[in-house]
């Protein structure tokens, strides 16, 4: 038999992200896409409400809850704002190196203060001229004594200006291949020679915070090395494996956010003496939403449990990635045309949810980054 029931644990936190999505996050959302605050107060509840780092381990004082468990709550956070659940999601994508290859100490060090109260990190690797193409990093880290020494720049990093550490990825031998020729480290926040940019003012997602970093003889001490030398990229590409399904089911709910929104027009909205939802052409539209949204949706819990079964879900990942971000934008597009002319206004959300889609399908590794996984995976087999 196979099931698709959620525990009793798993659907309290359903419903808890719900709740907290429609009551505390949705009314603030169009807020903080116009001002691109920082949405601190929401994040503070969240934290306080237990929806924030919910993967940490517990002995370092998190719920260590699975990857399938976070995608159940990235998806409702989804509903209210996506630009709110990055700045929430994007602690989990750096946390995840120190997850899966920090030692004990680093993790109770780095991990452990963000259980205890409202702090934020970052996951420094893209750069402005490497971002599918990692290998292209420019970042260098050289050792000398006891301590490295980092030199780079770093780009669209989320939550870049209000972290309170980086896990950044540099080059430490610039011959070796780009499996061997990176490692990842644990940087400070307030180190000596970090510079940050201007808060970028992106098409979608304002609520995020997202800047360069650059950093300039940035002395980072051997302890807070990740892993071996040489051992980052990999490092990078297993975290992945446990944070694109989450992303992914973010775009599964912003696509339901959509689809809802649609409905509800849809119902309301009368042409030719009747609710334009009795339309063929639009009841059609809002049949294969509400088709692809499950469709994703079952993508995502694939590749959860499979990474939660301690099976590589490398294949699974992308393809729900790879999906679910095609499907959130074919959705929020959608929407709008259902919408009409009100559609491309700002007084309904759906134009919101339009921009908000797009970078689905480039953060986290573009739509086809993914179909290269996809293929590559395949042909291995």
């Amino acid at each position: 038999m196979i099931g698709f029931e959620l525990n009793e644990m798993q659907q309290a936190f359903q419903d808890l992200a719900r709740q907290f999505a429609r009551n505390e996050i949705a009314p603030v959302a169009a807020k903080h896409d116009q001002s691109g605050e920082f949405p601190r107060e929401v994040l503070a509840n969240a934290h306080a409400a237990g929806l924030m780092n919910s993967h940490i381990p517990e002995h370092c004082g998190g719920l260590g809850l699975g990857t399938l468990d976070g995608c159940l709550i990235s998806e409702e956070i989804a509903w209210g704002c996506t630009g709110i659940g990055t700045a929430m999601e994007a602690n989990t994508l750096a946390q995840m190196p120190v997850i899966v290859a920090g030692t004990e100490a680093q993790q109770k060090k780095y991990l452990g203060r963000l259980t205890e109260a409202p702090l934020y990190c970052a996951y420094a690797v893209t750069e402005p001229g490497a971002g599918s193409d990692v290998a292209g990093a420019r970042t260098t880290a050289v050792k000398k004594g006891d301590s490295w020494v980092i030199n780079g720049e770093k780009m669209w990093i989320t939550n870049g200006g209000v972290c309170d550490w980086y896990f950044v990825l540099a080059k430490t031998d610039p011959e070796a291949s780009a499996g061997r020729a990176f490692t990842g480290f644990i940087v400070e926040r307030d180190s000596p020679g970090i510079s940050v940019g201007k808060k970028e003012w992106n098409m979608g997602q304002r609520a995020s915070d997202t800047r360069a970093i650059t950093f300039e003889d940035v002395v980072v001490p051997d302890a807070n090395r990740l892993g071996d030398v040489g051992y980052g990229f990999k490092i990078a590409m297993k975290a992945f494996d446990k944070t694109r399904p989450v992303v992914a089911s973010a775009a599964v709910g912003l696509s339901k956010r959509a689809m809802d929104e649609s409905i509800k027009y849809a119902k309301e909205r009368k042409t030719m003496g009747k609710p334009i939802a009795h339309h063929q052409a639009i009841s059609f539209m809002i049949a294969d939403m509400a088709t692809e949204i499950e469709a994703a949706r079952l993508l995502v819990w694939k590749a959860g449990y499979e990474i939660d079964s301690g099976r590589r879900n490398t294949l699974y990942a992308s393809m729900a990635k790879r999906f679910a971000a095609d499907t959130a934008m074919k959705t929020a597009t959608n929407a709008v045309q259902v919408h009409g002319g009100y559609g491309f206004s700002t007084e309904y959300p759906v134009e919101k949810l339009f921009r908000d889609a797009k970078v689905f399908q480039i953060y986290e590794g573009t739509s086809q980054i993914q179909r290269l996984i996809i293929g590559k995976e395949i042909f291995s087999r």
